[in-house]
């Protein structure tokens, strides 16, 4: 199974593609630099990518790159603009061009599935507050999903939406609930789960249903 996963230089992502290499998986993990480079906020850089997979099938595309540039800030004194435009060019924009970019391949597999890491904080249900930007971003992202699993759904491509915890990484912070183990292997049984019966789904890294 080839699988592939973007935003792999640490977290999550350096996580995902080490468990799946250690069970014997062909995974090609990008980077902004190394031997897979992929800048997802770049339009150039994924025509690239896409020519160096050509006519290779991919049976599992994790969208996982992910920034979250306004933590901490305060409402009043925070939140510049053009953090709004870096956090959607990566969170929103960026897993749109990666799904756009990789049809081909995901079309040649048999019964293709696309995972999108989001986060509780989509949640309209679950609103405390704070971090506007990555909160909506990630909403973005989720009903980018949802859409995406409809129009999808007749090429036999499921998609499934995740949340992977609060994980202790760089960008979840020490004071995170769980470590990149257990997200990691929640995560890759959810992927592993992941039908066209369950296409569509907002989910946690343990297997809960999200409250969308």
């Amino acid at each position: 199974m080839t699988i592939v996963i973007t935003g792999t230089s640490r977290g999550i992502g350096a996580g995902l593609a080490a468990a799946f290499a250690a069970r014997g998986e062909d995974v090609i993990g990008t980077t902004r630099a190394g031997d897979w480079p992929l800048d997802v906020t770049d339009p150039a850089s994924h025509a690239a990518f896409a020519t160096k997979l050509a006519g290779r099938p991919v049976d599992l595309l994790v969208c996982n790159a992910g920034v979250y540039l306004d933590k901490g800030h305060s409402l009043g004194d925070g939140f510049a603009p053009d953090l709004w435009r870096q956090s959607f060019d990566t969170n929103v924009t960026g897993v749109f061009l990666t799904v756009e970019a990789l049809l081909p391949n995901l079309r040649a597999a048999k019964a293709a599935k696309i995972a999108i890491i989001s986060s509780q904080m989509a949640s309209s249900e679950r609103a405390p507050g704070g971090s506007y930007i990555y909160r909506a971003s990630k909403a973005a992202v989720l009903n980018l999903g949802r859409n995406l699993a409809k129009d999808l759904a007749s090429e036999n491509i499921a998609v499934g939406i995740y949340h992977p915890g609060w994980v202790r990484t760089d960008m979840g912070g020490a004071g995170g609930e769980i470590g990149v183990d257990d997200s990691v292997g929640g995560l890759v049984a959810r992927f592993d789960d992941l039908a066209m019966a369950t296409t569509g789904c907002f989910e946690t890294w343990d297997g809960r249903p999200h409250a969308f």
